[in-house]
């Protein structure tokens, strides 16, 4: 007998925090059914929404919690709309079977385009002007103005985004110094410093982009700003955590530094309706932003339909690739077979039993595919012929089983 997939009209997609619409078009498209919530969810509420849940995107602002997880027996995919994973629990959505899925590269030229708009902003003293102005005042001096050309960008973090403003700032005419934890190539002119210290005493500006891992909280300290330059300028438009608030606001109350442009923090509110509050309010030149680095138009429905794509694979043909914690597997389409889906804990012996069961059935196997990943396997199968619910019920009940999924 043939046994079909879960129909695709019962497929329950949870889209959090103002998600753009291509994705809610891309799931809509495959019949799936969609439910939109405008902000984020706090972990009891969003307990009480993943029941029957196969697909959640989220952005930056929800939590998704082993608690959470065990309110999710469907859930199949998580879809991150933005860099970081931070908020969420790999290691329990491996435990799972989950994949997750994110937008390393879609906002990146967005974030840089608003570094660099700050940059220059702050080492032109336009944010006093602006509000000078605003009060009547009329100060026009060179006073505290200098062009960016010619001075030292120092990179904190050298991926995707710090490589990228690391290219635009030398084309600008700056000289870029970075540092990085990882081995990374050098683009350009730009050169590693070996240490942090390094890097801070060297540049004019110094902006963070590092990931939001644990071991980077406070990685900006009072003593990293002792160490800065005098009217060097600071930005960070990488996570809230990673900088030592009190330590930021006293180096700008002081006038240790020329000036900050901050646009992540450690406490963000869930929705438009909550008031921000941080000690950085009302600070000498200082630029504020929500949380929009990656926010443009073009950024957002790039991510948009990034991440749904690698969903709708996913669901619809099995393919990880891309995926942040599970074993990446890229795909080709089938035809004329059924593919099989079966995840595990990554022990050895596996493979062996899943076909021993092929062939004690008589089951010709077409193609297979296996991949692991830390504590995950993932083996594809595409088989020719029909087959048993006895077959199914065997691949499901082999030890150490995490979840077995049929596509056709």
């Amino acid at each position: 007998m043939n046994q079909s997939s879960f129909p695709k009209h019962k497929i329950k997609v949870l889209l959090l925090e103002n998600i753009h619409p291509h994705a809610i078009e891309l799931f809509q498209s495959e019949t799936f059914q969609v439910e939109t919530v405008n902000r984020a969810m706090d972990e009891d509420e969003l307990c009480q929404h993943l029941k029957d849940v196969h697909i959640l995107g989220i952005r930056s602002k929800t939590y998704v919690t082993e608690k959470a997880l065990q309110h999710a027996d469907k859930l199949l995919c998580i879809g991150v709309y933005c860099i970081g994973t931070n908020q969420v629990d790999l290691h329990a959505c491996s435990q799972q079977g989950i994949a997750v899925f994110n937008a390393p590269y879609s906002n990146t030229r967005s974030v840089v385009e608003l570094a660099v708009g700050e940059m220059i902003m702050l080492l032109r003293n336009v944010v006093t002007k602006n509000e000078q102005m605003h009060r009547g005042v009329w100060d026009k001096s060179a006073s505290n103005s200098v062009e960016i050309r010619g001075k030292k960008l120092g990179l904190v973090g050298y991926g995707n985004i710090g490589s990228q403003f690391s290219v635009i700032a030398e084309a600008l005419g700056m000289q870029v110094y970075f540092y990085d934890i990882a081995d990374k190539l050098a683009l350009g002119n730009a050169k590693k410093c070996n240490s942090l210290d390094e890097l801070l005493q060297l540049a004019d500006v110094v902006s963070l982009h590092v990931d939001g891992r644990e071991s980077n909280t406070h990685l900006m300290t009072a003593s990293c700003f002792d160490v800065m330059k005098p009217n060097a300028v600071f930005l960070n438009l990488s996570r809230g955590h990673v900088v030592d608030i009190p330590a930021l606001k006293e180096a700008l109350t002081l006038g240790k530094l020329g000036g900050a442009s901050v646009d992540v923090f450690p406490y963000e509110p869930k929705s438009n309706e909550e008031e921000f509050i941080s000690d950085l309010r009302n600070l000498p030149n200082t630029i504020l932003t929500p949380h929009i680095g990656g926010s443009t138009q073009e950024a957002q429905a790039n991510i948009g339909e990034f991440v749904a794509n690698k969903i709708l694979n996913f669901v619809n043909k099995g393919d990880t690739y891309g995926a942040v914690q599970f074993p990446e597997v890229q795909l080709p389409s089938f035809t004329n077979s059924h593919r099989l889906l079966h995840i595990h804990q990554n022990v050895p012996g596996m493979l062996a039993k899943i076909n021993a069961i092929y062939a004690q059935h008589a089951i010709n196997i077409q193609a297979q595919f296996l991949k692991t990943h830390n504590d995950i396997g993932y083996v594809i199968t595409d088989i020719s012929t029909d087959y048993s619910i006895d077959v199914l019920d065997e691949l499901k009940n082999i030890p150490h089983t995490i979840r077995f999924r049929i596509l056709y």
